[in-house]
């Protein structure tokens, strides 16, 4: 079982979409915001939630992959459609976070943003 909250910081942002082909900001470039309060909890053998991140993500019905060991915690939701997808991975020794959104993924024109985190443990002792 797992029951990990981290508090994940921007570090850039990988976009693929009409007007950027794969090209990487820094996070002081973007509005984006850093993630006050990532949470990961998992029961086995097969619970897995994921809060902070997306509310996409936060629904567990459209989780359909989820792999969760000692040192990652791997994820993937696609909506109903298989139009929309999310992925993420988190490394739970370095702290490193990898969020990949993927738009219109049927199309020829998908739209990728790829956003990575760096990631420590949360006090939870309020």
């Amino acid at each position: 079982d797992i029951n990990l909250s981290f508090v994940c910081d921007l570090e850039k942002k990988i976009l693929k979409n009409s007007e950027y082909n794969y090209q990487t900001f820094l996070a002081k470039d973007l509005d984006d915001k850093d993630l006050d309060k990532f949470d990961v909890k998992a029961t086995k053998p097969e619970t897995l939630l994921i809060n902070g991140l997306s509310l996409f993500l936060s629904d567990t019905t459209k989780l359909n992959v989820k792999i969760v060991n000692k040192d990652v915690v791997l994820f993937k939701a696609i909506d109903q459609e298989k139009n929309y997808s999310e992925s993420g991975i988190i490394n739970r020794k370095s702290g490193e976070l990898v969020h990949e959104i993927t738009r219109n993924v049927k199309s020829e024109n998908s739209e990728k943003d790829i956003s990575f985190y760096s990631c420590r443990k949360r006090n939870t002792n309020v």
